[in-house]
């Protein structure tokens, strides 16, 4: 910068004031200084300007998989915003149990980062320590985590959009598919939307029956193992609600391979509209997945800026019907 305003004929103040195109420079000191500039390739350093302004300029986002549509999607979104705020992303993979624990060990000692963004996974109360322990923002994206503010979609609802929507056909005897992740053991299946069915069934005068619940991990293929385990009843369910599509997929493997067809002989929804759900002809409960990660990075700038926030945002999900579902048959 002093080769830079030595060129110019001013001062380094000027100079400085220029480059970062401070209303105070007149034009046509601003046009010296900034073809000086450019004669000598020079460039603002920006990590030596967040320096000087107290920040890093740096955002850490926590994610548990990125294989994972959900994820992948929601990353997208946030790290869109991020970028042209021209923050960086440090992105940390807590893939497993160890990478996890490992993760929040060093947690304390990654304090380089303006804030953290924890993406779809819960936090333990010791987790949560560690990360308050840093001193900077929190906020979560494609769920809530109590007590820091974040976006979501309300599982409850979303639950009861698909659970009713079987209801309103006249189903009777529905099966639920809950799915637990198996890299967060100890965790419950979703609460929200076991929640969901069990109110569904109860505002509707039916008795739940503990052997049209199946637990499995996430995924498609104990999808399909939990279809099979509910074919296996006595008396098999007309219709099943699936915590999400990827298990929903697994469930209808099963039934074709069982010969049955569907929706004649089983009605089948989902939550999330995953890209594969239309060419699966999957009845589901949509979310806007990337909108909450470009929600989030907007939800944090804010923070950032020092503006008042409120708890979190919760953004609506839609019943998508499609033709894998119908009325029972007589």
């Amino acid at each position: 910068m002093a080769d830079v305003a030595r060129r110019a004929g001013v001062s380094m103040a000027t100079a400085s004031r220029a480059l970062s195109n401070h209303p105070h420079v007149a034009a046509e000191t601003r046009r010296r200084v900034l073809a000086a500039a450019e004669q000598l390739s020079y460039v603002i350093s920006p990590e030596a300007s967040r320096l000087a302004g107290g920040t890093t300029g740096r955002v850490a986002v926590v994610v548990p998989h990125l294989s994972r549509w959900f994820f992948a999607t929601l990353l997208d979104g946030l790290e869109s915003v991020l970028r042209e705020a021209d923050l960086d992303v440090l992105l940390y993979h807590v893939g497993d149990a160890d990478d996890r624990r490992d993760f929040f060990h060093r947690l304390p000692a990654r304090r380089k980062v303006d804030a953290v963004v924890v993406l779809g996974m819960p936090v333990a109360d010791g987790e949560r320590e560690r990360l308050e322990s840093m001193g900077v923002h929190i906020v979560a994206a494609g769920g809530q985590v109590e007590n820091y503010p974040y976006v979501s979609i309300d599982d409850g609802e979303a639950g009861r959009q698909a659970v009713d929507h079987l209801l309103l056909l006249k189903h009777r005897r529905i099966g639920m598919i809950a799915a637990v992740d198996p890299t967060e053991p100890g965790w419950p299946a979703n609460p929200g939307r076991s929640r969901a069915y069990h109110e569904a069934l109860a505002a509707a005068g039916l008795p739940a029956d503990p052997g049209l619940v199946v637990t499995v991990p996430w995924g498609g293929l104990s999808g399909a193992d939990a279809m099979a385990r509910l074919l296996s009843l006595r008396e098999p369910p007309t219709a099943v609600y699936a915590h999400s599509d990827e298990v929903a997929f697994g469930a209808i493997h099963t039934l074709r391979r069982a010969g049955l067809r569907i929706p004649g002989d089983m009605s089948v929804v989902g939550i999330d509209d995953h890209p594969m759900a239309e060419l699966a002809d999957l009845t589901t409960v949509a979310q806007p997945v990337r909108e909450q990660g470009t929600a989030a990075g907007r939800l944090l700038l804010s923070l950032l800026s020092g503006a008042e926030t409120g708890g979190g945002l919760t953004v609506p999900t839609r019943l998508v019907v499609r033709g894998s579902t119908a009325p029972p048959r007589r």
